[in-house]
């Protein structure tokens, strides 16, 4: 709803795109900075402030139409982004750690996404008749008492670090800094649980390109919804059920790719059935992803080093669409949806090998 604004605010379609580069630039350029925070200050208090620097920039959109404003505004979110990212895992991580429950981790993280995802729906849904019934305005006050709201949750979320205790010595930026860079170098199976949350996590960016392939069906462009619904609820069910199963990560990811390259060559609208049947296995491996990594990090340095694989899946996405933009020159959506079914098998095969290799050591 916000591209209407700044359509309606006669800005460009490359003046547009300029602000969504702005955007990106300010999440990658504070993505890692923001774990090292994290691992430095309270994590509570940002996940406070995240909301509320993106609700300040909603605001000033609606009070403000402009393009410096709107700038501004892609900067505050993108801040708040990069301030959640990492930090957020990182607090619900050690808070379950403390009360021994770190196997609920990876159920908690994917029914967040999946509550998310189905808000998203919802306020899709609500944005419309709140635009006709009170302009742009009544939408960004909507939006700032959402992230209001988001704000005051994070302040009710539990954190027991930075206490502070007595004979406790205060983390500071350079010494998580060298904790973190020392769990990257030192652990053969950190660094493999980075690539696999970067690789699994940046591959959830086709979502982008699921109303594009939805239409490629042939369908008429009233059911194209109705058909990214499809894939939406598929989605959110691989949140519900993230935890269960983990063990049998490597094969799943292989069917999933499988269900993905079948459902988008297929042409037809009931192929978005697969789609969103591949699109749930994709959520359930990145909690699953995500979990893995956590139980390898060590405390000191939890959020820099979950923001590194933050950083990492950015540079996935924008692979990513860089690739479908090239090869849109000479393939359709379902081809080029279809490709993205490769690393996937790439992914499943390694584990898979790594998992067998595990055994045979355990064994011997």
């Amino acid at each position: 709803m916000y591209a209407l604004l700044f359509a309606d605010t006669g800005l460009s379609p490359a003046a547009i795109s300029s602000l969504f580069v702005i955007w990106s630039v300010t999440t990658f350029t504070l993505e890692v900075p923001s774990g090292v925070w994290a691992d430095v200050f309270s994590r509570r208090t940002l996940l406070v402030i995240a909301p509320l620097l993106a609700g300040t920039g909603f605001g000033l959109w609606s009070l403000f139409p402009s393009y410096p404003v709107f700038a501004a505004g892609f900067v505050l979110w993108g801040a708040g982004s990069a301030l959640r990212s990492g930090t957020m895992q990182a607090l619900v991580y050690e808070e379950l750690e403390r009360v021994g429950a770190t196997g609920a981790y990876a159920r908690l993280i994917g029914r967040s996404e999946a509550v998310s995802m189905l808000a998203v729906v919802a306020a899709t849904a609500l944005a419309a008749p709140v635009l006709a019934a009170g302009g742009y305005r009544a939408l960004g006050a909507a939006s700032v008492a959402a992230c209001l709201a988001c704000a005051a949750v994070g302040w009710l979320l539990p954190e027991s670090r930075g206490g502070g205790g007595e004979g406790e010595e205060e983390p500071s930026l350079g010494s998580v800094v060298r904790a973190g860079w020392a769990q990257v170098r030192g652990g053969s199976a950190v660094r493999w649980s980075l690539v696999l949350v970067m690789v699994v996590e940046g591959l959830t960016s086709l979502d982008e390109y699921v109303p594009l392939l939805a239409q490629s069906t042939g369908v008429a462009a009233a059911s194209v919804p109705l058909l990214v619904l499809v894939v939406t609820v598929g989605d959110a069910v691989g949140g519900w059920v993230a935890g269960r199963g983990v063990r049998w990560l490597a094969p799943l990811l292989g069917v999933g790719a499988v269900l993905l390259a079948a459902g988008a060559l297929s042409g037809r609208p009931g192929g978005m059935v697969l789609v969103g049947a591949a699109f749930g296995v994709s959520r359930w491996a990145m909690a699953a992803a995500d979990a893995r990594l956590q139980e390898r990090i060590g405390d000191g340095a939890r959020a820099t080093v979950t923001s590194v694989a933050g950083f990492g899946s950015e540079v996935v996405a924008l692979l990513v669409y860089a690739g479908y933009a090239l090869g849109s020159q000479w393939a359709g959506a379902g081809v080029l949806v279809s490709v993205a079914a490769v690393p996937y098998v790439v992914v499943a095969v390694v584990l898979g090998l790594a998992g067998r290799r595990g055994r045979v050591h355990r064994e011997m």
